[in-house]
């Protein structure tokens, strides 16, 4: 399927990794021109390699949405070298220290979940949505996660933030659809970027085990997680999602909240 977005300007938060540079691939393989946004500069421009090998304009552009101004600057430097923006997708917002327990989610937990999972969002929506608006419209699309459907107690700061994210987009995707903005949602499961492939072949290493099945195998007998597919999903999968939602062919879709999770049920 042609997505449409030949010659289309997009901004992926996070998409020097994971999911982030999957959605990247997918729409400079259709022709777009994308800007990679990462904190550490080695990695934005191996992952502008990697996109540019795939087809299509790609620029890396290095910092972090939660400085002061920094979701500004960022935002400006895509669209100077580019032009107008179509879209916005934030793919970032997680780390260990937010899954935590109730009895264990001190200030300073709440406080750092509360900057890098719901501001780290708004910030980067807030600065792009004027200039979607003065190029007539376009697309965000935000990153929470199939957990805010199930809000386990291990996972409280994380939950209770990425419900936050849904919930802004929502808003979003209602004060601004006159304006032809759309914006939705996307709630992953466990999908194996980075961190979870390194998780697999640690335990393979401390198991003295293979790592083929392990992971899967981990998921159901520690995670306690009921997945349809019995798998891990992949980045690719997600960022096909993504890529579609960014896209003119989810020309109505608007205000959405989607799982994306292997039929995943706590």
């Amino acid at each position: 399927m042609d997505l449409g977005v030949r010659d289309r300007n997009y901004l992926i938060v996070g998409g020097t990794a994971g999911m982030g540079l999957a959605t990247a691939t997918v729409l400079a393989a259709e022709g777009a021109r994308v800007a990679l946004v990462g904190r550490d500069a080695i990695r934005a421009q191996r992952a502008a390699h990697v996109v540019a090998a795939g087809g299509g304009a790609v620029l890396a552009v290095v910092g972090d949405v939660n400085g002061e101004g920094e979701a500004e600057r960022i935002v400006d430097e895509a669209v100077a070298a580019l032009g107008p923006l179509a879209g916005v997708a934030v793919t970032t917002g997680t780390n260990v220290a937010v899954h935590t327990e109730p009895g264990r989610s001190t200030d300073e937990v709440w406080a750092e979940a509360f900057d890098d999972i719901l501001m780290g969002t708004v910030r980067p929506v807030r600065a792009a949505i004027p200039h979607l608006v003065a190029s007539g419209g376009g697309t965000v699309v935000t990153t929470a996660a199939h957990s805010i459907r199930g809000f386990p107690p291990a996972r409280l700061p994380y939950v209770t933030f990425k419900s936050g994210v849904a919930a802004f987009t929502k808003v979003i995707a209602r004060a601004y659809g006159a304006e032809g903005v759309r914006a939705n949602c996307v709630c992953p499961g466990a999908i194996e970027t980075g961190s979870l492939a390194g998780l697999r072949a640690q335990l393979a290493h401390q198991r003295g085990v293979s790592p083929e099945g392990l992971l899967e195998k981990v998921m159901v007998e520690e995670w306690h997680m009921d997945v349809a597919l019995g798998r891990l999903g992949l980045p690719e999968e997600v960022g096909e999602l993504f890529a579609f939602l960014l896209s003119p062919r989810a020309g109505y879709l608007t205000g959405a909240v989607i799982n994306i999770d292997g039929g995943t049920e706590f």
